[in-house]
């Protein structure tokens, strides 16, 4: 098994570390783009993942991109345009794909630069708590070339057509302050704190039953795409699933005996 991405799991809850800190974390190997999409796809086939962190390794959350590998025209960004073209077909754009299949919450503790294509991957994750020293830039443009993984999709969804506009544009940073004023990341901690907060996050969420968690984030992802009364009719289907689990008399009856409940995934 590749070393790119460790996945580590405490109870119910996994961190993934993408661990290639002698790239920054550049996500265009294929070895990255092959352990990242199996460690997703292992957290979402286990029933007891209830809660996901992705961090990096080393002084950078992802570099995006490897320059070196573009100036040198090789793996991804070797051949003819067409070549290009399915190389991140069957390359980085599985990442994206293979988070919209994800319904494991997933958190990206951002412990320092996130740029280009790592920007992105902070933005596949559904809440982000970023470092103070976390910096966040779509810095596409700065390279002569285009959000190549979905940032052009995920990003406005996440900050708003205008905000999105101006760092795809013109490729400019900006700081974990910005990023917080601007809705992109939750909450800024101190650095040292970052993975205590992340995880304390995570178990908070992994406290809840585990059907429930992952029907939520479904519902969430469905609904921006669905009108309303399509949400409505998912919400009453899973709502019938719900009201029949195991877990939801867990819910009720810890509720009234005053005690901490106990789910199971039944």
């Amino acid at each position: 098994m590749s070393d790119a991405v460790l996945y580590e799991q405490d109870d119910s809850v996994v961190t993934l570390t993408l661990n290639r800190p002698a790239t920054r974390n550049a996500l265009t190997e294929l070895e990255v783009v092959d352990a990242l999409v199996a460690a997703l796809e292992r957290a979402q086939a286990d029933s007891g993942v209830r809660a996901i962190v992705l961090t990096g390794a080393g002084p950078a959350f992802s570099s995006g991109g490897n320059i070196k590998h573009m100036r040198d025209d090789v793996g991804t960004f070797a051949g003819s345009s067409a070549h290009i073209r399915e190389n991140y077909r069957s390359g980085i754009q599985r990442i994206p794909k293979a988070f919209h299949e994800l319904d494991v919450p997933c958190i990206a503790a951002v412990n320092g630069p996130a740029h280009g294509a790592g920007c992105d991957l902070t933005l596949m994750c559904d809440i982000r708590i970023a470092a103070a020293s976390a910096v966040f830039a779509e810095s596409f443009a700065k390279v002569g070339i285009i959000p190549g993984d979905g940032g052009a999709w995920l990003l406005p969804r996440v900050i708003g057509l205008s905000r999105a506009s101006e760092m795809i544009f013109t490729g400019t940073p900006i700081d974990a302050q910005r990023a917080h004023e601007w809705g992109l990341v939750s909450r800024v901690v101190p650095d040292e704190e970052l993975m205590d907060a992340a995880l304390s996050l995570a178990r908070a969420i992994a406290s809840n039953p585990p059907g429930v968690l992952r029907m939520s984030k479904r519902l969430i992802r469905e609904g921006q795409r669905m009108d309303l009364p399509s949400l409505l009719e998912l919400s009453a289907a899973f709502q019938g699933i719900a009201h029949r689990t195991a877990d939801h008399r867990e819910a009720l009856a810890a509720t009234f005996q005053k005690r901490p409940p106990i789910f199971t995934g039944d």
